[in-house]
């Protein structure tokens, strides 16, 4: 997807409250890790999630911020692979205070990710899941963006598209304390009945 389709995707998205959905996760992820390499990214024993490293790469190297660059994490890294594509799972076990566990799981995640992603929560990893709607991984999460299988408007392709550009986009620097206490209260009582 090149940009035009990206503009075009926000475009047709611009009412749902996607963009704001999206937007909001990403500014999380591009805050999460202090240094770089500090971005871990781990798919599931089946599928490693290439294109969302793929894309948060080439947003780092062209908007220059290194903290965006993930570490693929692999379940069964190639003895031969290149050092970047070797990184396995011990590296989950090294992750401290000041990293991040992105975790892209369109099926649920099995129990061994999640027991690893509860161990990295617990030395203070901050957790961030985009996942097709498993309650076990976004209740382990401390930001969460799920995008369900059965939503017309939106591909699991399609959002890992959306924030990975908004992730790179610049931060409004207006959003305060109080506008962080605000998407707190939210999430602890609920959206505003209408």
């Amino acid at each position: 997807m090149d940009s035009d389709q990206v503009a075009m995707l926000r475009e047709v998205l611009s009412a749902t409250g996607w963009l704001e959905r999206t937007g909001e996760f990403a500014r999380a992820l591009r805050l999460s890790a202090r240094d770089p390499g500090g971005l871990l990214l781990v798919g599931t024993p089946g599928e490693d999630p290439w294109h969302m490293a793929a894309h948060l790469d080439d947003e780092s190297r062209l908007h220059d911020l290194p903290t965006l660059a993930p570490t693929l994490v692999r379940w069964s890294p190639p003895p031969d692979a290149p050092p970047h594509l070797k990184v396995g799972l011990e590296r989950l076990e090294a992750a401290r205070r000041g990293e991040a566990l992105f975790v892209v799981a369109e099926e649920d995640a099995p129990v061994p990710l999640l027991e690893r992603v509860d161990d990295a929560r617990r030395t203070g990893v901050t957790i961030l899941a985009l996942d097709g709607g498993d309650k076990e991984l976004t209740g382990l999460a401390h930001e969460a963006l799920t995008v369900p299988a059965r939503d017309a408007l939106l591909s699991f392709d399609g959002a890992q598209h959306l924030v990975s550009a908004a992730a790179a986009a610049p931060l409004d620097r207006r959003r305060g304390l109080r506008d962080r206490l605000a998407r707190i209260l939210d999430k602890v009582s609920g959206p505003v009945p209408d």
